[in-house]
């Protein structure tokens, strides 16, 4: 069985479906405080993001702290890489850029920070995805790794009204225990694997679905926010996120 839960088709309808991809990454992007961190600690000089096509994470490691960065992507689309680059004052030289499959790909260059924000997921064999991360990192270096959280209120949502992405995801990889004993099983050090997030839900498919569908979902959507704005705490149920944070 492949270790994959996708193909290069589903990614190439997946982005040219997409609109709105070419913005201004800003210095508060999701999971910046956490970046920030890493880098006043370790002063990495370099990364290479694993999976992010169109490469945000890479931009941003480029664009605010002139990290040198890479993308690998199994999946590359030139025309929305050229836009997304243009659209924060990049040209393709800033960024290196390898369209390669990670289960073939052998680097003789090893980096400071090695990061993925939604990739693992995507694969059967977690233990087996994480440890191809580590083939890419320094001795020393830092991992961050970050997915989404379905085994609650959002993965009810993408269950239930739209069960042919949620199918695309291997849910009990979703689980910060498993997480954490994968870490410990590849001996890395400083090891935390947590719920991010106070609350959010989303559907990638929800210009299909009916207005009804969409109006309840807003309402479950604000009556989330209300709560966790009120009582701000991360948990299984309501975090939208996990993030894995180690050293090897």
């Amino acid at each position: 069985m492949s270790n994959t839960l996708t193909d290069r088709s589903f990614w190439s309808n997946y982005w040219e479906s997409k609109s709105g991809l070419a913005f201004p990454v800003g210095r508060n992007y999701l999971f910046h405080q956490q970046l920030s961190g890493i880098i006043a600690e370790n002063h990495p000089q370099n990364a290479i993001e694993l999976g992010g096509f169109p490469g945000y994470y890479a931009i941003f490691l480029k664009k605010h702290f002139n990290i040198n960065s890479t993308l690998l992507d199994y999946f590359v689309h030139p025309g929305i890489l050229k836009d997304v680059l243009h659209a924060n004052n990049l040209s393709s030289g800033d960024i290196r850029v390898i369209e390669a499959d990670l289960f073939n790909y052998e680097s003789s260059q090893q980096y400071d920070l090695v990061l993925s924000c939604g990739l693992i997921e995507h694969f059967h064999d977690t233990k087996d995805i994480i440890a191809r991360h580590l083939s890419l990192l320094k001795p020393g270096g830092q991992l961050f790794i970050t997915l989404p959280n379905f085994r609650g209120v959002n993965g009810w949502v993408q269950k239930k009204f739209d069960p042919e992405n949620y199918e695309k995801h291997n849910i009990n990889s979703m689980d910060i225990d498993l997480l954490r004993s994968i870490a410990n099983e590849l001996e890395l050090k400083d090891i935390k694997a947590d719920y991010f997030g106070g609350f959010s839900l989303w559907l990638e498919n929800k210009d299909q679905v009916s207005p009804f569908i969409r109006a309840f979902l807003k309402s479950l959507w604000l009556a989330g926010k209300v709560l966790t704005k009120t009582l701000r705490f991360e948990s299984k149920q309501l975090s939208p996120y996990i993030i894995l944070q180690a050293r090897k």
